[in-house]
């Protein structure tokens, strides 16, 4: 069944749903208010207004000291890229999104080590070491600025926690992050430095102060910001209610067989990994959309991937644990109800699957 009842919707990890007051602060832009925030006209600087108007309301979410270390990109990928192409010797942890992975492969940067989740200091001293603040498919917290002092730079995909967890820039020379996981609009990012800007790799305009070429996204630039008063002002709401919604599902599997729960004791509580022994987990997601829920096996960008998960991998999980997981991930619109329905029928999922295995 396709369910339209977004209470359902537990995949909000992946992306979470517009919220309708963002769109009101979107729409004018899509029509009167269409100018391009680099013309000097009118048209142009009521644009260029909202545009500033956007940047300081996400610095104030991030706890940026000045709006102007506030670069808008068309997401966290593009700003992971950014960072990593203005370094020859970087670093980068194994648990990284994709998004810092490949092109990390890419340019021939590193991997750090790891003891668990521990994420161990380069033996050298490169010029960049990154360490994501909240993973995206597990939920445990790091502190990317543990590691000052091992490099020159260091760089966080904040993705998973700008919007959802208390922000420390503390040390952080670079932090990435996205619209669409604080229930803003796909297609529009953003890019902190501390002191020292990336090299600029989109050219061809004098545009983000010369950092990035192209006519800006006004529309998705003031729903990122819109969204990020929206999170500056009910965060702590938002928060509360996602550890409701855990405590709930966790208590539901209580009395379930063969399983674990993923990621260590410090955790986002917007993420819940759970393993099922011996299990697929693309079946157990494929049944819950049978009852009308949506979670998911994995990151959202490797969901099509029949690779293991590299972040299970990298904790050395059993791949008979490895292939049953499951992520649950929670959202202001999900309720108490909708995600007692979930444990029940995550319940039900797993004990009609282990009759067909």
């Amino acid at each position: 069944m396709i369910s339209t009842d977004l209470s359902r919707y537990f995949d909000n990890a992946a992306t979470t749903p517009l919220d309708p007051r963002v769109l009101q602060e979107m729409i004018p832009f899509f029509g009167v208010d269409f100018g391009n925030a680099n013309s000097i006209h009118s048209f142009g600087r009521k644009a260029l207004d909202a545009v500033e108007l956007a940047r300081k309301r996400v610095a104030a979410l991030i706890g940026a000291e000045d709006p102007y270390q506030v670069l808008f990109t068309s997401g966290a990928t593009e700003s992971n890229n950014q960072v990593l192409r203005s370094f020859l010797r970087a670093a980068v942890s194994p648990f990284e999104h994709s998004a810092i992975l490949e092109p990390a492969r890419t340019l021939g940067h590193s991997t750090l080590e790891n003891d668990g989740l521990i994420v161990l200091p380069p033996k050298d001293r490169p010029e960049l070491v990154s360490l994501m603040s909240v993973n995206n498919e597990i939920g445990t917290i790091w502190q990317p600025n543990s590691l000052s002092g091992s490099a020159t730079y260091i760089h966080s995909d904040m993705t998973q926690a700008v919007g959802k967890v208390p922000i420390d820039l503390a040390g952080i020379s670079f932090a990435s992050f996205s619209a669409h996981k604080f229930y803003g609009p796909k297609g529009v990012g953003g890019l902190y430095f501390a002191e020292t800007p990336p090299s600029t790799w989109i050219l061809g305009g004098e545009q983000e102060h010369g950092l990035r070429g192209g006519t800006l996204n006004v529309p998705g630039i003031v729903g990122m910001g819109a969204a990020a008063q929206i999170a500056i002002d009910e965060q702590n709401v938002n928060f509360a209610h996602a550890e409701r919604l855990r405590a709930i599902v966790l208590e539901g599997l209580e009395g379930c067989t063969d399983w674990q729960i993923n990621g260590g004791s410090s955790v986002s509580p917007y993420i819940l990994s759970v393993s099922f022994l011996t299990l697929e987990g693309e079946s157990l997601v494929v049944e819950m959309d049978r009852f009308g829920y949506a979670i998911s096996s994995g990151a959202a960008c490797s969901s099509h991937s029949m690779e293991p998960s590299h972040v299970l991998t990298a904790l050395k999980i059993d791949e008979n644990w490895r292939r049953g997981t499951v992520r649950i991930s929670f959202g202001r619109l999900c309720t108490a109800e909708s995600a007692s329905g979930l444990s029940k029928s995550l319940r039900h999922a797993v004990e009609k699957t282990r009759t067909i295995y």
